[in-house]
């Protein structure tokens, strides 16, 4: 898919900008970044062909299987050493079912040093949740409906599981800006989108960084998601979408950084 980077905003920085077009024996000071998504269950790794099986266990001690996972990241921030900040301003749509954006490397360099933290907004701020302005998005059916106050999802993760009858049954763990509908004329909203920090590291060369999300934390901290419960018609429950936001502050982390 492509990805569309509309802006570079850079705070505080123009002399370092200025400084790295006058280059130092033809060296250039601005190197190349990469974001590389990996998946897991705890200790385990995911890819799409673990899909379709069930064979997880959850907190609650169900039974699960995956068969769809997507979400999205946006703007990318690097907080200098000297205080200045570097935004990316563009999203990356994720799609592990279709193992595609599963590196992001935005056509635009950062310079070298040390920065404090990186860190990355998962799915839209509301400054970026226009409905209907992505059309790539758009093609990949990843609106919200109108009735749920429009935008795009942040995360779809689907599979089936062991309910507490035995029976599989399928589950739609669906992330997006938690709205209460009940009165349709107007409609109540909360953010569930969430700043990920992912530390402090030192740039010397073009890098890539590991972003390592543990499928396993969506069900079980601090909330201990029970799926006989919440396990389909969750984009309309308000309290549902709280917390699918209260347990994804655990789900991301650095892993390795290579450069």
């Amino acid at each position: 898919m492509k990805k569309t980077i509309k802006n570079l905003w850079v705070l505080g920085i123009i002399v370092i900008y200025s400084c790295s077009n006058s280059d130092d024996n033809n060296i250039s000071q601005d190197v190349n970044f990469t974001f590389n998504f990996t998946h897991h269950w705890d200790d385990v790794n995911v890819t799409n062909s673990d899909f379709n099986s069930i064979q997880y266990s959850n907190a609650n001690g169900e039974q699960l299987s995956i068969e769809k996972l997507r979400y999205l990241i946006s703007k990318i921030t690097f907080q200098n050493s000297n205080g200045t900040t570097i935004i990316v301003d563009g999203y990356n749509l994720v799609d592990v079912t279709d193992n595609t954006n599963l590196n992001y490397s935005p056509n635009l360099k950062i310079p070298k040093g040390t920065y404090t933290n990186v860190s990355f907004t998962f799915g839209f701020d509301n400054e970026d949740n226009i409905d209907g302005a992505y059309t790539d998005l758009n093609t990949v059916i990843w609106n919200v409906p109108a009735m749920l106050g429009g935008g795009y999802h942040f995360m779809q993760l689907e599979g089936k599981f062991i309910d507490d009858t035995d029976a599989e049954v399928g589950y739609q763990y669906h992330a997006i800006r938690a709205v209460n509908n009940s009165d349709p004329n107007n409609l109540e909203f909360q953010d569930t989108f969430f700043t990920v920090d992912l530390g402090g590291v030192t740039v010397d060369n073009n890098i890539t960084f590991e972003i390592k999300m543990n499928i396993a934390e969506w069900f079980k901290n601090p909330i201990q998601w029970d799926l006989n419960e919440f396990h389909s018609t969750l984009m309309p429950n308000f309290g549902a979408q709280i917390m699918m936001y209260q347990n994804g502050q655990n789900v991301f982390s650095f892993g390795s950084v290579t450069q």
